[in-house]
């Protein structure tokens, strides 16, 4: 599994970089043919919102494209929220092919 993360506006830490490849390692758990991972944060400069970060995460498999994104806080809360629906999607096209 290829994971590339990028940043965009801002230069992620090391600690926020190992979060997310420690949390994407249980995507092969859910799925056992993940060719690559694309991560992006983004920081939103609009004035008048609090929530500022933005993280996308789009899974390729042979196939298929799973794709989330979310805003919040901080990284990591955006982070966990579009992981979470990453695996909905992931648990949901796995249903499909088994019935």
């Amino acid at each position: 599994m290829n994971v590339k993360i990028q940043t965009v506006r801002f230069d992620a830490d090391d600690k926020l970089v190992g979060y997310i490849n420690q949390k994407l390692q249980k995507l092969k758990v859910f799925h056992d043919r993940i060719v690559k991972v694309d991560v992006f944060l983004k920081l939103d400069n609009v004035m008048h919102t609090i929530k500022d970060k933005i993280a996308e995460i789009r899974v390729h498999v042979p196939r298929h494209n799973f794709f989330a994104k979310t805003t919040s806080k901080s990284f990591e809360e955006s982070f966990d929220d579009a992981f979470d629906s990453l695996l909905i999607q992931i648990k949901k096209k796995k249903e499909k092919q088994a019935a």
